[in-house]
């Protein structure tokens, strides 16, 4: 839990940051072709029969790509996994997905997101692994920072949710620092 309040102080911190540095940014625009990546931190929690339900925290990333529809949505596909190794034993749960980017103010940074596609959770360790897939979904929100022409730093928050095989759900919160190119 104190890893998940150092999350939302971070981003709190990040926001309020980007907010003052609002007045010195370039102008939002958005066209054609982005890609952006990032980095953070999340909780992540499974649920399924006879599994204990303690959430574990650990580093997250992601992964975006895709082109402009017009200034108020992008769409593209995103990855984003979570992975944790403990006592020789890796955990990695993620999704892909179809996502929309949606931005109320098309000269603001502030955006939506979500979209739907594929789980995944793999366990390994002592020599085996197993993994099951399924459908997911993801939604978030962030703020894009112009810091160039063609550049902002993004910080964001994302809830994902999976459903990788009958009786096992998992899900995992996570807050992130990127950068998208336009």
């Amino acid at each position: 839990m104190r890893h998940i309040s150092r999350g939302l102080a971070l981003a709190t911190v990040l926001l309020l940051l980007g907010t003052t540095a609002l007045s010195a940014q370039k102008p939002q625009t958005r066209k054609g072709f982005w890609i952006g990546f990032g980095f953070g931190y999340g909780s992540y929690g499974i649920s399924c029969n006879g599994c204990p339900s303690d959430n574990e925290s650990s580093y997250t990333g992601y992964l975006k790509l895709g082109g402009t529809l017009n200034p108020h949505l992008l769409l593209g596909a995103e990855t984003v996994g979570w992975s944790k190794s403990e006592g020789g034993a890796t955990i990695t749960a993620g999704n892909v997905s179809f996502n929309a980017y949606y931005y109320p103010t098309p000269a603001g940074g502030f955006f939506l997101n979500g979209g739907v596609g594929f789980s995944r959770v793999e366990a390994s360790g002592g020599g085996s692994s197993s993994g099951d897939t399924g459908p997911g979904f993801s939604l978030g929100a962030g703020y894009d920072i112009r810091v160039g022409t063609n550049l902002s730093v993004v910080p964001n928050a994302q809830w994902v949710y999976g459903h990788p095989t009958d009786g096992l759900s998992q899900s995992f919160l996570h807050f992130a620092l990127g950068v998208t190119f336009h």
